[in-house]
């Protein structure tokens, strides 16, 4: 039972999960939405915890339990059902209205509908925002708030290419946007702007991503090692992110072979 995965911990499980594990209380749970940027979920509600992943504005979150004292809410990612903490304060209510999804890196808001105006925020790649209406090439997110339409503009169906406009992106530890994201998020992220959803981790995805592959590499393919995971270009050339340069980078394959602490555990095809 991979508990990143399964809303249950000793104490209360999702109401769903009923008769098939054994705790004290089962909780329906409460729909809610991410209301910042960026909402870090760690899976102990303990400060000192690492990050495990990140949540985006106006992705789901099933709230089950919550701790006060702590400003905590524990639940369940809707996007890719992923269990933890998380600051509840970062919570809201669903919205009522559509989402349009960002489909840019990184996409500037501003208090005007104005370039020249100072940006009071930013929204990464994948962000789902409501949009109220458009004025002066801008669309409206909110009460003096608003981002370029080109933002929204039409995603490349190829997910390699979508991966290549993170390259230079620093690598963060559970991170899973355009200000610092891990290898299997690129993964993720990449694979999200084109409409395929797909496991949070690296072990998740190298069992549920496509189909093993033992031919020649090829643009596309994902290429896996114990804890890592890269994106083909090439035949040749992999693009990953990586602790090695801190940042999402485009490599040729042998030189990652060459530094890395294991060996090649599989590659798969979509």
């Amino acid at each position: 039972m991979d508990r990143r995965r399964i809303p249950v911990r000793h104490d209360l499980a999702a109401e769903h999960l009923r008769g098939e594990v054994e705790v004290e209380k089962f909780v329906e749970g409460t729909p809610m939405q991410v209301g910042v940027s960026l909402l870090n979920l760690v899976t102990n509600a303990d400060p000192n915890t690492s990050m495990a992943t990140q949540l985006l504005f106006g992705e789901g979150f099933t709230v089950y339990d919550q701790i006060p004292e702590m400003g905590l809410s524990w639940g369940q990612s809707d996007r890719d059902g992923y269990v933890g903490y998380l600051a509840t304060e970062g919570l809201t209510p669903p919205a009522r209205e559509g989402l349009t999804q960002i489909t840019v890196p990184s996409a500037l808001v501003y208090g005007k509908p104005d370039m020249k105006t100072r940006p009071i925020g930013a929204y990464s790649l994948g962000s789902r925002v409501p949009i109220g209406g458009d004025e002066n090439g801008f669309a409206q997110l909110g009460e003096r708030m608003y981002t370029p339409l080109v933002y929204f503009k039409s995603v490349d169906t190829d997910f390699v290419a979508v991966a290549e406009t993170f390259v230079g992106v620093p690598y963060l530890w559970g991170g899973r946007s355009s200000f610092g994201l891990d290898c299997s998020a690129l993964v993720q992220l990449s694979l999200m702007a084109v409409g395929v959803d797909v496991p949070r981790d690296s072990d998740m995805q190298a069992a549920e991503v496509g189909e093993p592959s033992s031919d020649t590499l090829r643009r596309g393919d994902l290429v896996f090692w114990d804890g890592h995971i890269g994106i083909m270009q090439s035949s040749d050339q992999i693009l990953h992110a990586n602790a090695h340069h801190m940042a999402v980078t485009s490599e040729l394959l042998v030189d990652v072979i060459a530094r890395a602490d294991g060996p090649v555990t599989a590659q798969r095809r979509l």
